[in-house]
């Protein structure tokens, strides 16, 4: 049958009934300062809010907007309650990034979707479907495949053979599991993730390479969220794994073999080499590149292009190529730029020696035939 067309998210002016300051205020537990009836449909950031939106000052940096913001309502941190602006209501919080995400589902449609089948899906004869699931145009579901209740899968979507998606899982537009996936409930694929592919695995041979074969599963957690285009390879003899809750940004490349704890945070282009063992709660800054084999300890950083070679002790910040303890890597770049200055004189006084004696060796030679 075919599907009705999702509702579009927007922010604000899509009918959703305005919000007073004076329910925000109540809603975040914040402090109300200014007019409680003042109305806001949407958010937007300090720079470009209307009078009728809601927005947020968490941060010094942004000050400078905040006094000449528009907007009509401003969650914003104890320091800033009097900073100079123009809101009609400011409401005070302790942390106003929470109390945005508190209010944000007052301004945010959910997309809605229709339970069924599409016509131009493909869906294998033996594969198990749950209830109220949704199977939007030319999606495939391979053969033994089994998608719990209200699984969705946007357009171009493919399921392998054998995988298993869990309930209120939803793979986005050309989404990709490969056979014998393992998706726990409520994991989101966003646009061209590849989950469950084999890994880079290769040996060398007479006359060239042989592919290693992965019998290996590619099973992630209840709460998963892969990003656009990125990548999770299946083990190669293992199974690679990734923990509840843990979220990846677009552009991630995790290996085979890989193991991801719970509750992460991978930003965008991470690549994690085969065989690396994340534990609980580690952060990855954008680009870190982890190599193979290696054990990033629970809790620990890693800065943005930190090029991890060894063990990272848990707890711990990282940084720099090749990555080591944060503060030490900030000593050694200091280090470096002191070095600089103490060389510059040094460059200076080699030219002048160098002057000198080109002048002694030419003044040595006048008159000589």
């Amino acid at each position: 049958m075919s599907l009705g067309a999702a509702p579009v998210v927007v922010n604000g002016g899509d009918g959703l009934a305005p919000v007073t300051a004076a329910a925000i205020a109540a809603l975040v537990g914040g402090e109300l300062i200014g007019d409680g009836t003042a109305e806001v449909v949407g958010v937007a950031a300090l720079d470009r809010a209307a009078p009728d939106q809601l927005s947020l000052l968490a941060h010094a940096r942004y000050a400078n907007w905040f006094r000449s913001s528009r907007a009509g309502v401003v969650l914003l941190g104890e320091p800033f309650r009097e900073l100079p602006g123009a809101p009609t209501a400011r409401i005070v919080v302790k942390a106003p990034m929470e109390a945005l995400l508190a209010v944000l589902p007052r301004f945010h449609r959910t997309p809605g979707r229709t339970a069924g089948v599409h016509p131009t899906a493909v869906v294998a004869a033996d594969a198990v479907l749950g209830a109220d699931v949704t199977i939007e145009a030319f999606a495939v579901v391979g053969a033994g495949a089994v998608l719990g209740d209200r699984v969705w899968l946007g357009p171009h979507a493919v399921v392998g053979d054998g995988c298993v998606l869990g309930a209120d899982t939803r793979l986005h537009a050309r989404a990709t599991c490969y056979p014998f996936a393992e998706l726990g409930a409520r994991v989101v694929l966003h646009s061209g993730a590849q989950v469950g592919r084999e890994g880079f695995g290769w040996v060398p041979r007479p006359g060239g390479v042989q592919r290693i074969p992965h019998v290996g599963r590619c099973v992630l957690g209840d709460d998963v969220e892969i990003g656009a285009n990125s990548c999770v390879d299946r083990g190669s003899i293992d199974d690679t794994i990734i923990g509840a809750g843990t979220k990846v940004d677009s552009l991630v490349q995790i290996a085979h073999n890989v193991r991801i704890g719970r509750g992460c945070m991978i930003a965008s282009q991470v690549g994690v080499a085969g065989s690396s063992r994340i534990e609980d709660g580690v952060q990855l800054g954008g680009q870190a590149g982890l190599a193979g084999h290696l054990v990033i300890g629970k809790g620990a950083t890693i800065a943005a292009q930190g090029g991890v070679v060894g063990d990272v002790p848990a707890g711990e910040v990282w940084s720099g190529y090749p990555a080591r303890p944060h503060r030490e890597q900030l000593r050694a770049s200091a280090a470096l730029h002191r070095l600089a200055a103490l060389i510059r004189p040094l460059e200076q006084l080699l030219a002048r020696q160098s002057s000198s004696d080109d002048a002694r060796r030419d003044g040595g030679t006048e008159g000589r035939p």
